[in-house]
């Protein structure tokens, strides 16, 4: 075994390349990492083929091969360099792990955070030619999207693109991952918003409304020819299928039924979408949404911002979410009743009306 200098991240390797000497490589590893090897004084910065070249720049034939892990050579064309790749939509939020920031493009996520994962690609989510494009690439493994992109602003995709990203997916033998996190358990007037247009993923998340607010409970469900890849041993967590979290969504899910929660969103919707289109034009440029899931675009002026706009809706007794200075989201309960409906939008409409 050798000392290889991607000890750190690509961006302070590039940062610190002209100035680290494999001496200074050589003590900062004694200082910080495990000192569970004995290797070669040797820093590697990179190999091709049947040589190696230190930090220094000088040539070495290998004659480890990684314990012969490297029989067809360093860096062979044929050999793809991070394995798998993963598509994602621009806009994307589906958490604040490494993982999850690693496909972001917001700057606020992934500012101070790495090193990323790799293998990830990003393309314009409701676009399905450059989803093509990367589908057809040798490495790609999976399409992870929002069927309704929830933190971008309740961004509602064109009617056909989910099923043409079923479409494909299987075309190219690419797994299509829907994150539901948001957009299930009813919130969009469906159980899942992939049935608005009939589709089913290859690999379904859930989270957040499946505990009904109450324990934190996700869940990941796909078929027999994916889950059972995953061997005994292979990958788990702590609190995976905890019994309490598990009888809390059982619990959660029935409720959503036994209510008719569901039915309530998409009627409710229709009828929150409707007000919100009634809204003065010059300060509601869009409304958009499915069921009880809902956002509108407002003009950003120098006067006010969605924030201002939240902050006077509090002050007269309804809680929304600003989003990028110009959306509010709106999001109730589903077991919201008409008429508390047409109070809540009564004051969206007062307040709306007061710019």
């Amino acid at each position: 075994l050798v000392r290889h200098a991607s000890l750190v991240s690509p961006d302070r390797q590039r940062e610190t390349a002209a100035k680290l000497t494999s001496s200074e490589i050589f003590e900062r590893e004694l200082r910080y990492g495990a000192h569970n090897y004995n290797p070669l004084p040797v820093a590697i910065s990179r190999g091709k083929g049947v040589h190696v070249w230190d930090v220094e720049g000088k040539k070495y034939f290998d004659y480890l091969s990684a314990y012969s892990s490297l029989n067809q050579g360093h860096s062979h064309p044929r050999v793809p360099k991070d394995q798998a790749g993963i598509v994602f939509a621009a806009g994307n939020f589906w958490g604040r792990s490494i993982a999850a920031v690693s496909s972001s493009t917001d700057s606020d996520c992934y500012n101070g955070f790495g090193p990323f994962t790799p293998g990830f690609s990003i393309i314009p989510y409701n676009d399905l030619s450059a989803l093509e494009v990367e589908l057809q690439k040798p490495n790609t493994a999976a399409f992870m999207v929002e069927p309704i992109q929830g933190e971008a602003g309740v961004v509602v995709p064109d009617e056909g693109y989910l099923r043409g990203v079923r479409e494909l997916c299987s075309k190219h033998n690419v797994l299509w991952i829907a994150d539901e996190v948001q957009t299930g358990i009813g919130r969009t007037g469906k159980l899942l918003a992939c049935d608005h247009e009939n589709v089913k993923p290859d690999v379904l998340v859930l989270g957040k409304a499946l505990s009904g607010g109450m324990y934190p409970v996700s869940a990941v469900l796909a078929s027999d020819e994916i889950m059972l890849t995953i061997k005994p041993g292979q990958h788990g967590s702590t609190y995976g299928g905890n019994p309490l979290g598990c009888k809390v969504a059982m619990t959660a899910l029935d409720v959503l039924l036994d209510e008719n929660l569901i039915e309530n969103a998409e009627r409710l919707g229709h009828k929150t979408r409707k007000v919100l289109k009634e809204l003065p034009q010059n300060v509601v440029l869009e409304v958009r949404g499915k069921g009880l899931l809902n956002a509108i675009v407002i003009r950003n002026t120098e006067a006010f911002n969605a924030w201002d706009v939240c902050m006077r809706l509090r002050d007269n007794g309804l809680l929304a979410k600003p989003t990028h200075n110009d959306i509010i989201r709106l999001a109730p309960p589903l077991c919201i009743t008409d008429a508390q409906l047409d109070e809540s939008l009564s004051i969206l409409s007062t307040v709306i009306a007061s710019y």
